[in-house]
């Protein structure tokens, strides 16, 4: 598939490579192996010196489809799928720090994220946390030794925007890598690579299989980054894509468009209904007119994804936790859940879930308060999912 096919053929058919049976479905390769021809061909396979398939830990042909297919979505010239999105993030910091590097990442990112750059400093590696829609706070950040800008944009759970062109700036004049968690928005809304960002990375958990399925995740960027930075750390370290997971996400990747595009609808039109009631302090959601970053949102993305996060209003100074924790559990309809991207709408409390286990200093830097809620809009009717919400914030 070229890049003129239009995006939603191309999530249909691209990568898509047939066996000599010629089936129409993408094969399933459940294989740990595979086999050569000769010695010879062994050995050439395992220098890198022919192409081919060798063990399924770091190349097997359903893992590549997805990779293939992700690829052209995403405009990357490679990719290389992971067992996990956090498998995704680790890779390229293995890839691309050393002992005495710096890494600059936003403060509202997923808690995960935090732990895993906080985990770092075991290694000799600092990382400092700023404001992600301040692009001024970027800049200052920056050290000699920085080697890592990362960000989430839409960030998660606050949906604040990253100036992506200012950040892929930043990167080229400090020497730096770009990296930004496209998650939120996936490639059906947006395409970080094509404002010069170094690299994307994915939780294909999420959006991407857009059922709550499987586990998997991916990096994206430029062939020699991939070939020649990631692939030897997951060759050695093995957080590899089972074959299973890759042809899960291929078949969920085929109606990625028409999902995001339904749920990101529903989402906004809970949004704007949150933002009248007189339970809800704020909502966070890119495309009110209430969001500061509503331009920025709206020059870098084509629609504002599906998960709206809000405060839930304090009248007697106290109690939030509570409070938010009655709220999620006296929904009906939705979902109890942390995970996101799915066809059903999801529930959480990010302050004891997502970002549950960071010190209450790094969640009041990333603004994550004990009466945020944050829900995860699915494709069920938006009258539905209003009232329940409704009878939910009456209790």
């Amino acid at each position: 598939m070229t890049d003129d096919f239009e995006f939603e053929t191309r999530a249909v058919r691209a990568g898509t490579v047939r066996s000599e049976f010629n089936e129409h479905s993408e094969a399933l390769f459940l294989t740990s192996s595979f086999v050569f021809k000769s010695a010879a061909q062994a050995a050439a396979r395992f220098s890198g010196d022919e192409p081919g398939f060798v063990y399924s830990r770091f190349s097997n042909p359903t893992v590549q489809m997805f990779e293939r297919r992700l690829a052209s979505l995403e405009g990357a010239e490679d990719c290389l799928a992971t067992a996990s999105g956090m498998a995704a993030i680790l890779a390229v910091c293995l890839a691309v720090l050393r002992s005495g590097d710096h890494v600059i990442c936003s403060a509202n990112v997923f808690g995960a994220t935090v732990q895993l750059f906080t985990n770092l400093e075991r290694f000799g590696i600092e990382t400092t946390f700023v404001r992600a829609a301040d692009p001024d706070a970027w800049r200052t950040a920056v050290r000699p030794r920085t080697r890592l800008l990362f960000c989430e944009s839409p960030s998660n759970p606050l949906m604040e925007i990253v100036d992506l062109d200012a950040l892929a700036r930043l990167g080229r004049e400090s020497g730096a890598l770009s990296v930004v968690d496209n998650c939120f928005c996936t490639p059906a809304l947006q395409r970080p690579l094509g404002f010069g960002v170094d690299a994307v990375i994915h939780s294909a958990t999420k959006f991407l299989d857009g059922q709550g399925r499987v586990m998997g995740g991916a990096v994206l960027g430029a062939r020699s980054f991939i070939r020649d930075g990631v692939l030897p750390v997951l060759r050695t370290t093995g957080p590899s894509l089972s074959p299973f997971n890759a042809w899960v996400l291929l078949k969920g990747i085929e109606t990625l468009s028409l999902r995001l595009r339904a749920q990101s609808a529903t989402a906004l039109s809970l949004a704007q209904w949150l933002e009248g009631h007189s339970a809800v302090e704020r909502v966070y959601f890119c495309e009110l007119e209430s969001h500061p970053q509503r331009a920025l949102a709206r020059r870098q993305q084509t629609g504002p994804g599906a998960v709206v996060s809000f405060d839930l209003r304090n009248p007697n100074g106290a109690g939030l936790r509570a409070r938010a924790w009655r709220v999620i559990d006296n929904t009906r309809l939705m979902s109890i859940t942390a995970n996101l991207g799915d066809t059903r709408t999801t529930i959480t409390h990010p302050a004891s879930t997502t970002h549950g286990r960071l010190t209450a200093e790094a969640r009041a830097r990333a603004g994550i308060g004990e009466g945020l809620i944050r829900v995860a809009v699915g494709l069920e009717a938006f009258d539905d999912l209003k009232r329940d919400l409704e009878q939910a914030l009456g209790a």
